[in-house]
């Protein structure tokens, strides 16, 4: 009886087989963490004496997490729970392509018990300060410029951080919007969110208003592409290299777009302390003070899957809090 392709396959082999499959269907980063996770797993048991390269498929056992939970130890906790969902995502995978009888509920059994929680750290972020660089932007539309391309920066910068303090996307997302996501009658866009999941995102007048202007100055550049106006990205490069080509800003531009602007508002000494998903956090408090701390429109508006994520964002609003407690026991 002929063996069947998996039985002479090492664990090995399998991780590799594995990753590869992450690589196809996950994003370059989230790739590049399972595979850190996969290499930690092999290192784990080498050091228990398994040799990963020779040993069967079939060698794979449910006691072999307990060995990466140990190796883990020096770990934070949150890269080790990282790891052990990439782990434990590569036994179900096992069982799934090659039928082998591990036991899923139990691999889940022993992780729950034994790995460690991470501690959780409220999102910390200055309200006031964001309030400033958006004052400050505000201005940008009126600041004289050396030139057309600068004046472009200044009305794009200005439209695109008012359109992450109100609409709480990620950067990435926001870089990555096209002229065409965006519905000006409703003023909503819909947009590929975190987990591929397709998500609708509300744009406010203040935004919409601002793009506009900005969108207005750029039309002729964007005339000049001879693409449709729909395909044309809603933030566009303006530097020297892109010329008169009408580019989609980057996540590394959309980054120093904040950093730029943050240190014109506000000086050197903030630079790196006002982060782009900082205006996202000012978007959940804003919506947060603004429905009286409404957790579910809160949840449903920032897209995120589990209202405790949102609930992060609850303590910020304290400041009634703050006030009785000061009227009290003094300042």
């Amino acid at each position: 009886m002929a063996s069947s392709p998996e039985a002479s396959l090492s664990i090995a082999q399998a991780v590799a087989a594995y990753l590869d499959a992450v690589r196809l269907s996950r994003s370059p980063n989230t790739a590049r963490t399972y595979r850190n996770a996969l290499q930690a797993f092999l290192w784990a048991l080498k050091e228990r004496g398994v040799d990963v390269e020779s040993a069967p498929l079939s060698a794979l056992s449910e006691d072999m997490v307990l060995d990466f939970l140990r190796a883990l130890k020096q770990q934070a906790p949150s890269t080790e729970r990282l790891y052990l969902t990439a782990m434990a995502q590569f036994y179900e995978y096992v069982v799934a392509r090659w039928e082998r009888p591990l036991n899923l509920a139990r691999v889940r059994l022993l992780i729950r018990q034994h790995a460690r929680r991470p501690g959780r750290r409220l999102p910390q972020f200055p309200y006031e300060a964001i309030e400033e660089v958006l004052a400050y932007v505000d201005a940008l539309g009126h600041k004289p410029a050396k030139n057309r391309r600068e004046h472009l920066q200044n009305l794009r910068d200005r439209a695109f951080l008012w359109t992450l303090a109100h609409t709480g996307l990620r950067v990435h997302e926001a870089c990555q919007l096209r002229r065409g996501d965006l519905d000006w009658n409703t003023g909503h866009a819909v947009i590929i969110g975190k987990g591929d999941r397709q998500d609708v995102v509300r744009f406010s007048s203040k935004a919409l208003a601002l793009l506009r202007e900005y969108l207005q100055e750029r039309q002729p550049l964007d005339a000049r592409s001879h693409k449709a106006l729909k395909a044309l990205p809603l933030f566009a490069r303006h530097d020297k290299r892109a010329g008169d080509r009408v580019l989609p800003i980057s996540t590394v531009t959309g980054r120093n777009i904040v950093r730029r602007r943050v240190w014109e508002a506000l000086g050197p000494d903030m630079v790196g302390r006002i982060t782009p998903h900082d205006f996202r956090h000012y978007f959940v408090t804003r919506v947060l003070k603004g429905s009286g701390g409404n957790l579910k429109l809160a949840q449903r508006l920032a897209r995120h899957q589990n209202i405790q994520v949102t609930q992060r964002y609850a303590h910020l609003d304290d400041q009634e809090l703050d006030r009785a407690y000061r009227e009290i026991f003094g300042s």
